[in-house]
């Protein structure tokens, strides 16, 4: 198995996640360390996969890598919306081009591949109501992250149908769980807790997110290789939606903190009021449940990851915080 994007946070924990429960693949990871790489999430499971330092755009490198795999799941991406918007070319480059690479190369050796994505390709949802996104849904991303990734998951599906490449697609409602750069959401309320800092929300904190475990995410995408059929898109989403508010008034009371103890700050241009899916292809075709019923259990023990393992996160927290500060930008 390659998996692309390996050191990244959903992709680690993957890599973690098959070591230990499908003791019959041999792992390869292909990352380019940038920013939201890091090599140190896998040092746990270092002598049990194989580490390979390169780029997804990199043709010759890559064609080498998946001539010698029977599967590649592809979780290298350049993903975070702030960052897309100060600067839209790596993701362009990273999301569109380096999917293209790879696609090139499993058409030509004929290899299974995984597509993983994100629900922020269909754009947002009203606030208030309760529908939800299905694999129909026309896609309409608002911000230079999610239009390079609804960019790809069309390039997946057109290899699909116009050269019959063996390819799925999942997209997943946002993420949580260990190794999760602290510039993202939850880590970066922690991690500010954590260090004497308080929480910062976007205007008012009314945008809807529907948050799913990575290790759930990560069964899913298992189930799909094994049992998803070729050319589909399936949903993974807990069902679990809460307000940015909520999540960081949780936060707040789970680590013995007042509640109202974080700051509204100017809130980011194009953003997404709500996401939800509707998993229920996943949960009908494929058995999915997940494993993290309680969205408070599941924060809680992430909340204990970050405490535990600051040798992990501090050494990115200054950068991160100077780097929102001088853009003018204070919350994630």
């Amino acid at each position: 198995m390659l998996v692309t994007g390996g050191a990244g946070f959903i992709g680690a924990n993957f890599v973690h996640h098959t070591v230990r429960h499908h003791p019959e693949y041999r792992v390869r990871v292909l990352d380019a360390l940038t920013y939201a790489g890091n090599r140190a999430s896998l040092g746990p499971v270092d002598d049990r996969v194989e580490f390979v330092h390169g780029d997804i755009c990199d043709a010759a490198l890559v064609d080498t890598l998946v001539a010698g795999a029977d599967v590649v799941v592809h979780f290298a991406a350049e993903s975070h919306v702030d960052n897309s918007l100060r600067d839209p070319e790596p993701f362009v480059r990273t999301n569109l081009l380096g999917t293209f690479t790879l696609l090139e190369a499993v058409r030509r050796h004929d290899v299974r591949f995984h597509h993983v994505s994100t629900d922020e390709v269909f754009g947002d949802l009203p606030l208030d109501g309760t529908a939800k996104f299905t694999e129909q849904t026309a896609y309409d991303p608002s911000s230079p992250y999610s239009a390079t990734k609804a960019g790809s998951d069309l390039l997946v599906r057109a290899w699909v149908r116009s050269y019959g490449v063996a390819a799925t697609l999942s997209n997943c409602a946002n993420n949580y769980g260990p190794f999760q750069h602290v510039e993202k959401f939850i880590p970066r309320q922690v991690t500010n807790v954590l260090t004497g800092e308080r929480p910062k929300l976007y205007g008012t904190g009314v945008n809807v997110r529907e948050w799913t475990h990575v290790d759930d995410h990560n069964e899913a995408v298992h189930l799909i290789l094994r049992h998803g059929r070729i050319g589909e898109t399936y949903l993974v989403g807990s069902g679990d939606e809460r307000s940015n508010r909520e999540i960081v008034e949780l936060i707040l009371a789970l680590m013995d903190r007042p509640t109202d103890a974080y700051d509204l700050v100017p809130d980011r241009p194009g953003h997404d009021l709500r996401y939800a899916n509707d998993s229920t292809k996943l949960r009908t075709e494929l058995g999915w449940r997940p494993r993290f019923g309680s969205f408070r259990d599941g924060l809680a023990a992430t909340i204990d990851w970050y405490r535990a393992n600051d040798w992990w996160w501090k050494p990115r927290k200054q950068a991160v915080e100077e780097g929102y500060r001088a853009a003018g930008e204070i919350a994630s």
